[in-house]
């Protein structure tokens, strides 16, 4: 998440703290809409972790095939 907080920041100048609480608010947006597959894996593609392995799984989100 610090990666997309310091894009927050350069993109928008504002001060880290502030940075980090919109991208939490977006962050809670997005798993409070998104299906449940999707949502539960946000905070990894976030992070970039299992990103490419978790692609099937998404997609069978998307398309309610769990």
């Amino acid at each position: 998440m610090d990666e997309l907080v310091g894009l927050v920041v350069d993109k928008t100048g504002l001060p880290e703290e502030m940075a980090r609480k919109a991208t939490e608010v977006v962050i809670g947006f997005l798993k409070e809409r998104l299906p449940d597959p999707i949502a539960d894996r946000l905070d990894d593609v976030i992070s970039g972790e299992g990103l490419m392995g978790d692609v099937g799984g998404l997609l069978e989100g998307l398309l309610g095939q769990d």
